[in-house]
């Protein structure tokens, strides 16, 4: 489905399990209250094709990491995140909105998506939504925005801009999958990347407490016992760390409150 607001050089994929008729519906609405040209691409799904998908996952490192046992349905979003970027590589657009199908958008969303794109220079991937943004470090101000860096957890992959390059350099890394697809790339450590968020986020998920994902209510999460978490709190300890040093590496541990200048690159 299209909508009548298109930005040149911007691809807006819409990420929808087939069997989710309701969640399509509602976003549809909203896309179309927005009028923002969108493509609906069909979520990979996790459980249908769960032995195949499961060849793709590093399982005792996702253990490792998360301390608990992986779910179908992250192994389907990781997947349906990259097929989002293989599509996008294969047309000539040079930046991606990849929305989930949860997102509830802001009376700014429009008008801050404009800014981002106008300040693209600025970031490599840039977060429109969060569940969590620990830790933030403004980089500087995008019009009335915040462009923030995070030390600590960065999770949540509703609402995110991509660029061309960036995702061409680092798709071929993102496999065998070792972590959910959003706690794989706030890594930027790993990937070299300029992973922001635009705060006050002009967007939000909102589920219900009806993930396909988690289950209602995140029944389908079982965490191991703490004697067996242990290394999930290593991974994040150690992530820390190497997140620190690589920002600071870049000069960007200090708060900037300074305007960045907004260019016109689309």
């Amino acid at each position: 489905m299209t909508g009548a607001l298109q930005l040149p050089g911007l691809m807006v994929l819409l990420i929808n399990l087939p069997r989710s008729v309701d969640r399509r519906e509602r976003m549809e609405q909203r896309l179309s209250d927005l009028g923002l040209a969108y493509e609906l691409l069909p979520a990979v799904d996790g459980l249908a094709q769960r032995e195949p998908l499961l060849a793709t996952v590093d399982v005792d490192a996702f253990q490792r990491h998360v301390g608990r046992d992986l779910l179908p349905g992250e192994v389907g979003c990781y997947h349906s995140h990259l097929q989002a970027w293989r599509r996008f590589l294969a047309s000539d657009a040079q930046v991606l909105l990849v929305l989930e199908d949860d997102m509830v958008f802001h009376d700014d969303f429009v008008d801050a998506l404009r800014i981002a794109l106008r300040g693209r220079v600025h970031w490599d991937m840039l977060k429109l939504a969060k569940i969590r943004a620990k830790q933030p470090v403004c980089q500087g101000l995008l019009g009335p925005y915040r462009l923030n860096a995070y030390l600590g957890a960065a999770t949540g992959f509703g609402a995110y801009l991509v660029q061309r390059e960036t995702a061409q350099r680092v798709l071929p890394a993102l496999l065998p999958i070792t972590a959910p697809i959003d706690r794989a790339l706030e890594q930027v450590h790993r990937y070299d990347i300029r992973h922001f968020g635009l705060e006050p986020f002009p967007s939000h998920p909102q589920d219900e407490g009806q993930s396909t994902i988690t289950g209602e209510r995140f029944s389908a999460v079982k965490r191991y016992p703490l004697s067996r978490r242990w290394t999930k709190y290593a991974e994040q300890t150690s992530n820390l760390l190497r997140r620190v040093v690589y920002l600071g590496r870049q000069g960007r541990l200090m708060p900037r409150a300074s305007a960045l200048p907004l260019k016109e690159t689309l």
